[in-house]
Formats: C-alpha cells, structure tokens, sequence
C-alpha cells in the first residue's frame, strides 16, 4: 500500500517547518501508510561527552518518526501532536548516524499508539539498535 500524493505532500510540509529537525540535520527518508523513517548525522554538536550520540537526538529523532507515522493515518486538516513518550536507551549509540524507524501500533478514532526503534548506523552501512520508544499521538488542528 502506497501514501496518496497529498498525505506525503502534508508530511513533508510539515517534516521542512520543523526548526529542531532542521537543526540537527535530520532527512525524512522513507514514508508509507503508518511508517516513517529520520536520519540525522552523528556530528559534535549532538555528542555527549564519550563521544556517543546524545541520547536527545535519539529521542527526537523517534518521537518525530513516530509523530509522522501516526500523520500519515489521520484525517486532512490535522496536524499530529505527542500525548507522552517513553525511551528506554539499550547501548551507546556510536555511528555517522542515527536512523529511528516510526511505526503506528494502533490507530484509534482519537489517540494512536506508536513505536519507534532508533538505529546507529556505521559507516559501513552496519545498523546496531540503540533504543526503542513508545508513546500515544493525537490529531491537532493544523492552524
């Protein structure tokens, strides 16, 4: 199944109006019916002192694949806004970049409960999971 034309079009409108997304770099760089995928490079200024990725890339980078998978299943006219998230950080995340992977679990009539996993991926392409996020999204007005 394949996102009509105006749904990819709403989410990438609203992926280039993000400042943080545009901040750290981060591309939208797969989209589907309830799925998204953001990548952003591991680069010094998004490092915690070992040199990892700082665990606020990671989130933020899957909270917005979350948020955009839940977009991609809600009516014209809405926005999407995060209810709550949770992170849990299983490893270090040492790479060029994160890659997090948003996918809807169940989307109701209000709230939709996400699921995010956010990969480090090397440079030789080799992807390691460094945490794994799930939260509840709500539809907004888009005005």
């Amino acid at each position: 199944m394949t996102l009509s034309p105006q749904i990819r079009d709403r989410v990438q409108d609203s992926f280039a109006r993000q400042g943080m997304m545009a901040t750290l770099g981060a591309r939208l760089v797969d989209l589907g019916p309830g799925l998204c995928r953001i990548a952003a490079p591991i680069t010094p200024a998004v490092s915690q002192q070992h040199g990892f990725a700082h665990a606020g890339l990671a989130f933020a980078l899957g909270d917005s694949a979350a948020g955009y998978a839940a977009l991609t299943l809600m009516p014209p006219g809405a926005e999407v806004l995060t209810v709550e998230m949770k992170i849990n950080l299983l490893r270090p995340a040492a790479g060029v970049d994160l890659v997090a992977s948003g996918q809807v679990l169940r989307a109701g009539a209000r709230l939709t409960v996400v699921r995010a996993e956010v990969q480090a991926r090397a440079g030789d392409g080799t992807e390691r999971l460094v945490a794994v996020l799930q939260g509840t999204m709500i539809p907004a007005d888009a005005g």
